[in-house]
């Protein structure tokens, strides 16, 4: 294999790894960047993110079409689903945006490796697959994400029984669909899969959907999704899944067994850091093989780093593009870093779901005296004329300071709104401070507003 030499070589072109490549580039670095997979992007762009609000929005235009239309004065005839079109659509968009990230490395010059990477020795790296290479680099980061988790007694078969992955390219639209998992891809999935017609049953083991959500908007949520159609069914463990001619039965300790057509598992995401030689060259992994760094994403090793998905916390594209500009303006620069509670999440079903910060439930635990302000959609004179009117903005601010805490929005376009929420968490604001900005009328943003005047009990439209 030949040799190379680089300043910097980032393990896995996924959103955390990718961007690290670009940003250490500009910055004057000598770049690589190794992807075992054809296609750039990670799983993000390949089978993640991008595909997946692909399909969540090709799903909800059919079903506002065939259910929605009406009501704002148009009037359709027979409304047919082409799920070849759609998927081939999904398809397109994934192809366009990942040979983009390869015009990106083009253009900032980083090399890429097309194979798999192992860390060989502090400042090593072998690459074996389509282009066999051996590199030299003073800094290395793994960036190599993470992967389904799998569920003890169920087994992938790769058609009935499956992951997200292949939720997103079903060959037909299932009669019944069971989602193992409550979080925020099984509820998108589960929701694409029913505005196209499917029977979705959704099987969660804690009390609740949305873990880590703030607990009233997930409960709220939960209501809406249930008068969408979706079915809940709370506090149960999946123990094993059957096969029962062409159908599949999914197993429930000391319940009853529920058939279905196909099942989703759901259940999180694990590090990927399979082949990556981490025990042979000492990278300290925690009991779930995270791979542990410091405040600067060092690892236990000199020269070897890690951000995004294969580090733990939020499991988020964007949270990983932030580790990896921090990351390596830290090695240039000295200096990089991330301010987790102005990161946020957001899932895409309708209406969307998003948070940032702190949630109710933390500052409880904490034991932060906090105040509340919270404001419907149903007022909103946008959210009537557009038909959205499910859902409310409430923020949590402090009870001495008036400084924001935490943001969380059930509603049409929530995941747009949170940005304000998030620049106002990131610059320290109070609440005050966003009640007096003003916000166009008529627009959705006027809530954010209202939430804000209803933290001191002067909400002006309720």
């Amino acid at each position: 294999m030949s040799g190379h030499k680089h300043d910097l070589v980032v393990i896995g072109a996924g959103p955390g790894g990718y961007v690290a490549a670009i940003r250490a580039a500009q910055l004057g670095l000598d770049t690589a960047c190794i992807e075992l997979e054809p296609a750039l992007g990670g799983t993000c762009l390949r089978v993640g993110c991008i595909p997946s609000k692909a399909l969540l929005e090709a799903s909800e235009r059919y079903h506002a079409a065939k259910h929605g239309l009406a009501d704002f004065g148009i009037k359709l005839g027979q409304v047919e689903l082409d799920l070849d079109a759609m998927l081939a659509r999904k398809d397109n968009i994934v192809e366009g945006l990942t040979s983009g990230v390869a015009m990106l490395f083009k253009k900032n010059k980083v090399t890429r490796y097309f194979g798999h990477g192992r860390i060989t020795a502090p400042g090593s790296v072998s690459v074996t697959g389509e282009q066999p290479a051996n590199i030299e680099a003073k800094h290395i980061v793994i960036a190599t994400g993470s992967k389904a988790a799998g569920l003890r007694g169920v087994d992938f078969d790769g058609e009935h029984v499956g992951t997200s992955t292949e939720s997103l390219g079903y060959a037909a639209v299932p009669g019944e669909l069971v989602v193992i998992g409550a979080g925020a891809i099984g509820l998108e999935m589960g929701s694409v899969w029913s505005r196209l017609g499917a029977k979705v049953k959704v099987l969660e083991y804690l009390d609740r959907i949305l873990p880590g959500m703030d607990g009233q908007i997930a409960k709220e949520a939960q209501r809406v999704l249930t008068k969408q159609g979706l079915e809940f069914q709370l506090g149960v463990k999946v123990i094993g899944v059957r096969k029962d001619g062409d159908r599949r039965v999914v197993q429930i300790e000391g319940g009853q067994e529920v058939a279905c057509d196909r099942v989703l598992v759901a259940v999180g995401r694990v590090p990927n850091t399979d082949g990556l030689g981490l025990e042979d060259v000492g990278v300290h992994q925690d009991e779930r093989g995270f791979v542990k760094v410091d405040p600067h994403f060092k690892t236990n090793v000199e020269g070897i780093f890690a951000i995004g998905d294969v580090i733990g916390g939020a499991m988020l594209a964007h949270k990983a593009e932030e580790e990896g500009i921090a990351c390596v303006e830290q090695i240039v620069t000295g200096y990089g870093h991330v301010n987790y509670d102005a990161i946020p999440s957001v899932v895409y079903t309708h209406p969307e779901i998003a948070g940032v910060g702190k949630t109710e439930e933390q500052l409880k635990a904490a034991g932060v005296a906090y105040k509340v302000g919270s404001f419907p959609f149903k007022p909103n004179g946008r959210a009537r004329a557009i038909g959205a009117t499910d859902g409310r903005v409430k923020l949590l601010a402090d009870k001495e300071t008036d400084r924001l805490l935490g943001a969380h929005i059930l509603g049409a376009h929530a995941g747009d709104l949170i940005a304000e929420l998030a620049v106002a968490i990131e610059f320290g604001a109070s609440a005050e401070d966003v009640a007096r900005c003003s916000h166009a009328h008529p627009s959705l943003a006027e809530i954010i507003k209202e939430a804000a005047l209803a933290v001191d009990g002067r909400a002006l439209h309720l």
